[in-house]
């Protein structure tokens, strides 16, 4: 095994005998079975053998790998309780490594086995019985594992061995660690902490106490200085799971302390991130001179939202009339807060000095007229090259392809890290190939989403063969359309040993061929179903082939793990009754990170998780913690019991449920859990015509996410302005509130910040979605007169025509500007608004700066009149549309589906797959069945999955029939297929782990002899 991880070549002189162990060990580690199968060897082998350090090193080594999939409870259960110190101490901290990568109940079971080995060393009788076994000691061995300690043995704790943990070096950051800690533990510790001799409100005491200061609520009698002590501390606070809702009252509380005798301006830079918490109003009230003061401190900050970062740079930078690069330095993060004017009045050379000193690590964060306004005055240099080199990231992702046309002598080497869209990639890869090495092309970031079907077919066959396993490696970066042109390519060169994912994309018939289960199935976990290019019937036929193979049962954990991801499309009737029950959970777990499950195998799982957990009403904290994910299958009733059982975990899961789908019920159920039984949080103040009201409170808001949907409209309008200014920036992101609610909560905006005619850029930014109820009259108070306000409007989507057309009248209004005049940067900031523009207007924009930002506006689904003029406006840059490249078609997103019938007729099909997909749905159903049935046939899976109803209605029979050949995968210039054999082999239920590792069986067989030579 030592030889085996080191993976080198050896010689092994005295048999004469040359190992490749490197090859041995990629073989094993690509297997889809061979990680579980080394794990599951050296537990097997190892843990008789605890005496032998080389085991232990081998078993440590192995379970940091691999523990954090494979280390379950059944394995936990095997683990010995006579077990030496040295091998104990080693293992145990390797399970703290792997703490945050297990389960809930295996976390339990380690910290109950750790827990025994340690309890063995303590002699338990009558005359100490009130005494707990924890020491010092044990309770560094335990590590994050601690917070499973009973509150009862935390009290027994002794004080003296209280009092030498939190003396050692090590304990604070070991606090530091404990994110999961429950509120009642850590007061626990900390009045243990209190009684041991620590004085409590000592600055030095408080740095010692990690995760638990987020607890810390003595504030009688607490001075300024020590509030900002622990206010300071509590920066570490982001990191707990949970309890957010607390922690913030905790820091408002102690805020108010910090400002005693002085004012908010005296004390900024000395109140740690708790002046995130500052609303709008209160950052507005700020004087320049104190941000100035305190910006070091307050950009490195983290939490504040867009609208506050708006404010404080507003601030910061009030005298200044031009921006420099001191002034850049200087903001960090808060960079992302300067307007787009500022940064197009900008020197070139300070900006590109702000761009080499990671000006691009923001991008993500600017909105598209600030990126804009960047690169428009970065390109204005002139030195393209130097600015390429330091472009990382997002920021070349809105380079035009005009300004890309333009260059020569591109380095390859310059593009290895540079986000792409996949129009860039076409010209790039287009412009490189004749000169660079394919193997470059294919190796340099994400070039390789330029590479045409053209190109693919133009391969001979020994370059495709050499060089597909750098294709695959690339696979995530590939279009459907690209995956789609690889398996005809492959097919017609190597139709034996074709990858199964591949084949699964050519016609029906051509998979069916396929006979061999096992690596059927290892190859189609290569890739996720829903991402490969196959029509509904094709993916069922391939999902059926799956579940032959399976035999409609799945026997064990190595069939388990030669699923992969396909476990997300199996059958109902397979996950219901097919799956054994000895391998349930481990199915369960990697059906977590499943997405678009149906209803019917949503009921499925249900029945299996109820079958092995049990009645969801007897979890225990760890199983309900670890069925976060199928939260969403129970009802809102079983929500709410659970969540009154375990009201730490009601925090901890809606702080972390972004990424799981909260159906209706879900919300309901902790919707009422939270209020009736959840987080332990303060009424909000009520006013005269809300008493008997239940009214949100800052803290309910904070904590609900989603949830706050189900408040009625008269809960919402009985909430205070305080309450909404703290929590609008929450408010303004929920997808769940409807035009009721959102109007409810605009009126409560204009209550608490005035006169609409003096709203900033900041204000409609933290709006959000409320913003998309403001009506006509409104629109037309608020003042317009930057590209940050419109961008702050364009951000929404849901305008309505007249809407969309008033601000963007309110800008050329109040701007003083007309449509010839706006820079490119103003164009990106108007965004959706530009659908509201007339012909007239459209045809005004000057030409360099519609050059500019054509993807952009590509990216705007107008209808089909203003999308005919964006491709009129187009056609002066690359001329008529009959000479796009393929490129220039994709780039320009849905201004193709502007395209009359004459441009569509005069269109090579060659040209119809790099059509952008969301573009083919909105091409009008009278200009759509005009096109060729070749035309209709190259679109391919991809986009003739993007066909609608209304315009395959008015096809034709020879028109349909090409559409169905363009989802079946076949190609317009493909010949009738071999007829093939249809047959399938069930795969063999995997045998034990002695005899189941699928790799090269030679490297079984060698590495078996080496050993038997070397150690007979």
């Amino acid at each position: 095994m030592g030889y085996l991880f080191s993976g080198k070549k050896e010689n092994f002189g005295m048999t004469s005998i040359d190992v490749d162990f490197e090859s041995m060990q990629d073989e094993i580690f690509q297997s889809p079975v061979g990680n579980r199968s080394l794990f599951n060897t050296t537990l097997q082998k190892c843990l008789p053998a605890l005496y032998s350090a080389e085991c232990v090193k081998i078993l440590g080594l192995v379970t940091r790998m691999f523990g954090g999939t494979y280390l379950q409870t059944d394995v936990i259960a095997k683990l010995p309780t006579e077990i030496p110190d040295d091998p104990f101490r080693n293992l145990s901290s390797v399970f703290r490594d792997l703490y945050d990568k297990l389960k809930a109940n295996d976390r339990r079971a380690l910290y109950e086995w750790m827990t025994q080995v340690l309890q063995k060393s303590y002699a338990v009788n009558e005359a100490n019985a009130s005494i707990s076994w924890v020491t010092a000691e044990s309770l560094w061995i335990l590590g994050r594992f601690m917070v499973h300690l009973p509150l009862d043995e935390i009290r027994k704790i002794s004080i003296n061995e209280i009092r030498i943990f939190i003396s050692y070096d090590n304990a604070t950051k070991q606090l530091d660690t404990v994110y999961d800690i429950t509120q009642e533990l850590a007061k626990a510790f900390l009045e243990l902490i209190n009684s041991s001799g620590f004085d409590m409100r000592n600055i030095s005491t408080l740095y010692k106490l990690g995760l638990l200061i987020c607890f810390y609520d003595d504030i009688q009698d607490l001075d300024p200085i020590m509030a900002k002590a622990l206010l300071h501390q509590m920066i570490k606070c982001n990191q707990l799971r949970g309890f957010r809702a607390d922690v913030q009252k905790l820091k408002s509380q102690f805020l108010q302390i910090a400002v005693l005798n002085q004012t908010l301006n005296e004390s900024l830079g000395s109140l740690s991130d708790a002046v995130v918490g500052l609303t709008i109003s209160q950052l507005e009230s700020l004087s320049p001179e104190a941000v100035q003061s305190a910006i070091l401190t307050l950009q490195q900050i983290s939490g504040w939202t867009k609208s506050q970062i708006i404010v404080l740079t507003r601030k910061f930078l009030h005298s200044e009339k031009v921006l420099s690069y001191s002034n850049v330095s200087q903001l960090g993060e808060l960079v992302t807060g300067v307007s787009a004017d500022s940064f197009y009045e900008m020197n070139p050379r300070d900006l590109f000095m702000a761009l080499k000193s990671g000006l691009s690590q923001h991008a993500p964060y600017f909105t598209p007229a600030q990126q804009e306004s960047i690169l428009s005055k970065l390109m204005s240099s002139g030195e393209f090259h130097t600015v390429l080199s330091e472009m990382n990231g997002a920021f070349f992702k809105q380079v035009s392809l005009s300004q890309l046309l333009a260059q020569r002598n591109l380095d390859i080497t310059e593009l290895n890290d540079k986000e792409m869209r996949r129009s860039q990639a076409l010209l790039l890869f287009d412009l490189l190939s004749p000169t660079v090495p394919l193997v470059n092309l294919l190796s340099t970031g994400q070039l390789v989403k330029g590479m045409t079907c053209e190109y693919i077919d133009n391969m001979s066959k020994p370059t495709f063969l050499n060089h597909y396993k750098l294709i695959e490696k690339n696979l995530p970066l590939l279009s459907p359309h690209q995956i789609h042109c690889l398996a005809w390519k492959y097919w017609r060169v190597s139709q034996a040993t074709i990858p199964p994912f591949l084949l699964a994309v050519l016609p029906t018939e051509y998979f069916a061929s396929h006979t061999l289960c096992k690596q059927l199935l290892i190859g189609l976990r290569k890739t996720d179903l829903n991402y490969l290019p196959l029509h509904a019937s094709k993916k069922d036929f391939v999902i059926n082939k799956v579940n032959q193979c399976l035999n409609n049962s799945v026997a064990d954990v190595y069939q388990i793990d030669i699923l992969g991801n396909l476990i997300c499309h199996l059958s109902p009737s397979i996950i219901e009754t097919g799956i054994s029950s000895n391998v349930i959970e481990a199915a369960l777990s990697q059906m977590k990170a499943c997405s678009n499950l149906s209803q019917e195998q949503n009921k499925a799982i249900k029945y299996r998780i109820r079958e092995h957990y049990g009645n969801p009403l007897n979890w225990t904290f760890e199983t309900a913690q670890d069925m976060v994910p199928f939260w969403n299958l129970l009802s809102k009733e079983e929500i709410i019991i659970i969540t009154e059982k375990f009201q730490k975990l009601v925090l901890e899961i809606v702080s972390g449920t972004g990424a799981i789908v909260q159906s209706d019920e879900m919300l309901l159920g902790l919707f009422d859990a939270i209020l009736l039984h959840g987080a332990n949080i303060s009424e909000p103040d009520q006013t005269a015509d809300c008493i008997g009201i239940r009214a949100p409170s800052a803290g309910t808001v904070m904590v609900l996410g989603e949830a706050n949907a189900l408040w009625t409209l008269e809960e919402l309008q009985c909430m205070t302005g305080k309450t909404f200014a703290k929590c609008v920036h929450i408010l303004g992101l929920l997808r769940t509130f409807n035009e009721s609610q959102l109007f409810v909560l605009k009126e409560r905006a204009k209550m608490v910040w005035g006169p609409l005619s003096e709203w900033k850029s900041y204000h409609i930014t933290a709006l959000g979605r409320i913003a998309t109820t403001l009506s006509v009259s409104e629109l037309n108070e608020l003042y317009l007169d930057s590209a940050d306000m419109v961008s702050a409007l364009s951000q929404q989507t849901q305008w309505t025509d007249l809407q969309a057309k008033l601000i963007l009248q309110g800008f050329l209004n109040d701007s003083g500007k007309s449509m010839k005049d706006l820079k490119s940067f103003e164009l990106a900031g108007l965004g959706n608004s530009l659908c509201a523009a007339d012909f007239e207007q459209i045809d005004q924009i000057h030409t360099l700066e519609f050059r500019s930002i054509i993807s952009r506006i590509g990216s705007f689904p107008c209808s089909p009149r203003i999308l005919q003029a964006f491709k009129n406006k187009t056609e002066k840059i690359y001329g008529k549309t009959e000479t796009w490249s393929h490129f220039v078609l994709n780039d320009v997103g849905y201004i193709a589906a502007g395209f009359s019938n004459e441009d569509f007729k005069s269109l090579d099909p060659r040209r119809m797959p790099y059509i952008h997909p969301s573009a083919i749905k909105l091409i009008p159903e009278e200009i759509f069945k005009e096109l060729s049935p070749e035309q209709i046939t190259n679109l391919g899976p991809e986009n003739g999955a993007m066909v609608t109803e209304s315009q395959r209605a008015l096809l034709n029979n020879i028109q349909l029939h090409s559409l169905r050949q363009a989802l079946e995968g076949r190609r317009a210039s493909s010949q009738t297929p071999i007829l093939v054999t249809t047959s399938t082999t069930t795969i063999e239920t995997t045998p034990p782990v002695s005899k189941s590792v699928t790799m090269t069986t030679d490297y079984c067989v060698v590495f078996a002899v080496v050993c038997q030579l070397l150690y007979p």
